[in-house]
């Protein structure tokens, strides 16, 4: 049961950090979902946006990043 509470708290953190970093991108203004390649089709009544590009640079990121971090642990 320890190792499930460490686990939430960890899960928590990473959540929270999350959040702080969305937050000041959203003061500094950075165009995350608003990419060239990203598909926004508006409509008369409708609106459908799909962030293909920022999809894949977030994916990019993570990527790097959880390799950068299991090259540590190992």
């Amino acid at each position: 049961m320890a190792d499930l509470g460490k686990l939430l708290i960890i899960v928590g953190v990473i959540i929270v950090g999350i959040g702080v970093v969305l937050a000041l991108a959203g003061r500094t203004h950075v165009p995350l979902g608003r990419l060239p390649g990203d598909i926004l089709y508006r409509g008369k009544n409708t609106t459908f946006y799909f962030p293909v590009a920022t999809s894949i640079l977030i994916s990019v990121v993570l990527s790097v990043l959880l390799y950068v971090i299991s090259r540590f642990r190992h």
